[in-house]
């Protein structure tokens, strides 16, 4: 009989202020009883944390962030060799790759093989997908990533070394249907194990209100980064304040772009209207969304490509009832379906973020409407309960793939 699955998630850093989105998965594992370990390749460079990281179980280990000296490096390689199934034949798959990134990865395999991890999966296709790429390959056990956004289309992603990701990981999940349309047409068969899995919500923890009777309060948060759009908000807000709204915008966040929008807002005189708030709790951060008139996710993609994938915080603020406007960056519209669930304004466009946003402040109406139907649709296709249910599915069958090719390959023993 086969041991129960051990899952070991792989992170480039961890804890993180902005990735709630691993912390709602991990701990969606752990109440269905799934045994979790987590490995991060670096110390946590945040200074501030969620409130759920709290609640995680799971036991983190820091893998070796620096270089090795090739004493150490040999010493790991002789290691891996002799204690893992493959053999010195397995180290081939080393070929190429980041001296720090192999030894990360032999220290990984080892102490998977130690500790009877089964499956291996790494969030975005980056740094972490290639640990668990190699340790997996070591180590002869599964591995999948996540895929999201910055690690797709940023100008920085290597094609070749995706391509061969995609084509070796036993699964890929990416979080929106333009993602999967996106990775199939320009890596074809090699993406032929991707599946989009929506970035699931602990739904308990954001309980729905009707927005009928809300303060003009604009919401927004996120980090301080181009990405996020907030330079277009700001202006935005200028225009609001030029027509005589009575309104108020809090921004909750931190980044590099900080200096810059306090600079802008002090530029558009709109500082007895707009505020920057900086990090939160998500305590802090449901009371400041749910008590809003609306929220304000104007998302743009990057002079170098970056982009967002599907904000969590969206998903947040529709299933507590508080109705949005974003825009079409990737798989926004997927969710925030204009008119329905929420509004979309182009991108960059100023006046038309304005509009939407006069519109939710002054329409009471159209926020219940809209803020009822989000709020279905984050029940329908956004539980992480059952989405994470499907991500173990997930897991299982790579295990139970990998499982049966090692046998497979077993030499079939005779008696003399």
């Amino acid at each position: 009989m086969n041991p129960p699955a051990k899952i070991a998630y792989v992170v480039k850093r961890y804890p993180r202020f902005s990735e709630t989105f691993i912390v709602n998965e991990i701990l969606a594992h752990e109440a269905a009883g799934q045994a979790l370990e987590i490995f991060s390749l670096g110390p946590c460079s945040d200074t501030h944390f969620q409130n759920a990281i709290s609640l995680v179980r799971a036991p983190v280990t820091y893998l070796p962030a620096e270089a090795p000296k090739s004493a150490d490096l040999w010493r790991s390689m002789q290691d891996v060799a002799a204690k893992l199934p493959g053999g010195w034949a397995a180290l081939d798959a080393a070929r190429g790759e980041l001296i720090r990134d192999v030894n990360q990865a032999l220290v990984l395999a080892l102490m998977a093989r130690q500790r009877g991890i089964t499956h291996l999966h790494a969030h975005f296709a980056t740094s972490a997908t290639t640990v668990a790429r190699l340790a997996a390959h070591f180590a002869g056990i599964s591995y999948s990533f996540t895929a999201h956004a910055k690690d797709i289309f940023h100008e920085s992603v290597d094609a070749a070394d995706l391509r061969r990701k995609l084509a070796e990981a036993s699964a890929c999940i990416t979080v929106s249907d333009f993602n999967l349309q996106f990775l199939r047409e320009q890596f074809g068969d090699d993406a032929r194990n991707v599946t989009r899995l929506f970035n699931g919500i602990h739904l308990s923890q954001f309980p729905y209100a009707v927005p009928t009777n809300r303060p003009p309060l604009i919401a927004a948060v996120g980090r301080l980064v181009e990405k996020k759009g907030f330079d277009v908000l700001v202006s935005a807000c200028a225009e609001l304040v030029r027509r005589g709204v009575n309104f108020r915008c809090q921004i909750a966040g931190g980044g590099e772009h900080d200096a810059a929008l306090r600079e802008q807002i002090a530029r558009l005189n709109v500082q007895s209207h707009v505020e920057l708030i900086g990090p939160r709790p998500q305590q802090e951060i449901v009371a400041l969304v749910q008590g809003a008139a609306a929220l304000a996710a104007p998302c743009v993609v990057g002079n170098d490509g970056n982009r967002d994938g599907l904000p969590t915080v969206l998903l947040e603020a529709m299933a507590l009832g508080t109705p949005c406007v974003s825009t079409d960056v990737t798989g926004i519209p997927e969710v925030l379906r204009d008119q329905e669930t929420g509004l979309l304004v182009p991108q960059r466009d100023p006046i038309a973020l304005a509009d939407a946003l006069q519109k939710l402040i002054n329409d009471s109406a159209l926020r219940v409407r809209l803020a009822a139907a989000a709020r279905e649709l984050m029940e329908a296709e956004f539980d992480i309960a059952r989405n994470s249910a499907r991500q173990r599915a997930i897991f299982a069958h790579c295990i139970a793939a990998q499982r049966e090719a090692a046998d497979v390959r077993q030499p079939e023993v005779t008696c003399p």
